[in-house]
């Protein structure tokens, strides 16, 4: 192990290219819980990682070059200790990660170790970060299986975890320690999320399962207040509607009418932490997508309203996280602030305000109707409900008891 480290342990990290003034690289990431998750993009000298650094008083990059420029489709993640995980196709099958970290001029890089995909149709992917910081994880994607590697974090490089029935995706972790995590797995056509608890050597159990035929993933989950955010058909078969449940509960799934925007593909990104077991008072960061770009909203489940801001110039799309106090913060570069943050606060809705018939578009963008056909809400109630037949709310998933100690 090098013994130079990074210069500072606490603060996010992003890899994404940069070659010079100016540069304002090609690809985006995620933050999560004060960390993005990383990409790499192109400068004038070729592709490398860039760590960012957004919870100082000044955000601030730092280029990670190695000795030859990056291919495209590199993975790149960071870890709680400032260093960047990276993961590099170093044969049609092969994978090798490593850890890099600036040393002054240079960059140190830790070897990790390699996985390697069983035949030419697997793939594998980096699985968002794990809350701890400390490890990292991979999924390899078979033709009928899928592997969940430990490739960073466990001291003896690589290390195979579990096998599970099926072809998985998505990922999303359900508490704070990253024991358990949700994966979307497809099995004989269906899709429903499951459960895979890594203390208990990857054993699998339902997470979600609305409707017999029904395709139900999880999108997003908060560890202090319960809130889960989905995606389903099974309100609407042959058509994805988002909605939201709380982990561990009995009451159904709901798919609020105000989330159906005619047209856009809209996705949620990040949950405001903090807000203990009170799902209702979260507000949820949604990237909207439409004909006229992309742009921010904000939803509060005890709100039937979708608040539509305009993302700053430059908005590394489908990136953000909420401080516990409510302020949505977007990471963002241009040629002139190559590395920024911009800062949004929404105000809560009074609960006597009227709800409007429609929502307002991105400025500039005109008004965008949340008013569509299908499920309605009654005056007075609360969010749209499917209930024939009624849902299981998660209710399977081994987390009640085990999210006492969250």
């Amino acid at each position: 192990m090098p013994a130079a480290g990074p210069p500072d342990r606490k603060g996010p990290a992003r890899a994404g290219g940069t070659g010079g003034a100016g540069g304002t690289g090609g690809a985006g990431g995620t933050v999560d819980d004060g960390r993005p998750r990383t990409g790499t993009g192109p400068g004038p000298v070729g592709w490398f990682p860039e760590r960012w650094t957004l919870d100082g008083p000044e955000p601030y990059a730092v280029p990670l070059p190695g000795d030859r420029p990056e291919a495209p489709g590199t993975e790149v993640q960071p870890m709680g200790d400032g260093r960047v995980l990276i993961r590099r196709t170093v044969a049609p099958r092969r994978h090798a990660f490593a850890l890099l970290y600036p040393t002054g001029p240079g960059t140190g890089e830790v070897p990790l170790g390699t996985v390697e995909c069983p035949d030419d149709g697997s793939r594998l992917r980096l699985l968002p970060p794990a809350p701890c910081g400390a490890r990292a994880y991979a999924l390899v994607v078979g033709r009928y299986t899928s592997d969940l590697w430990l490739v960073a974090g466990g001291g003896r490089g690589p290390e195979l975890l579990a096998e599970i029935p099926g072809r998985c995706s998505g990922g999303v972790w359900l508490d704070g320690t990253g024991r358990m995590l949700a994966l979307d797995r497809e099995v004989a056509g269906l899709t429903k999320t499951v459960a895979v608890d890594l203390e208990r050597g990857g054993e699998v159990s339902p997470l979600l399962q609305i409707a017999d035929r029904s395709a139900d993933r999880v999108l997003l989950a908060d560890p202090d207040s319960g809130l889960l955010l989905v995606r389903s058909d099974a309100p609407s078969p042959g058509r994805d509607r988002l909605g939201w449940g709380v982990l561990g509960s009995t009451l159904p799934v709901r798919f609020p009418e105000c989330l159906r925007l005619p047209d856009c593909v809209v996705t949620p990104f990040a949950v405001q932490p903090g807000q203990m077991l009170q799902p209702e008072a979260c507000a949820v960061a949604l990237r909207i997508d439409g004909a006229l770009g992309s742009w921010v909203g904000v939803w509060r489940p005890a709100e039937r309203y979708v608040h539509h801001l305009a993302a700053p110039d430059g908005w590394l799309a489908g990136a953000g996280v909420w401080t516990p106090e409510g302020v949505l913060r977007l990471p963002y570069a241009t040629r002139e602030v190559p590395c920024g943050v911009a800062r949004l606060t929404v105000p809560v809705r009074p609960p006597e305000a009227p709800v409007p018939a429609g929502g307002a578009g991105p400025e500039g963008a005109g008004p965008v109707s949340t008013q569509v056909g299908g499920l309605t809400e009654a005056p007075g109630a609360g969010p749209a409900e499917f209930a024939a037949p009624r849902p299981v709310p998660l209710q399977q998933a081994p987390l009640r008891a085990r999210a006492a100690t969250r």
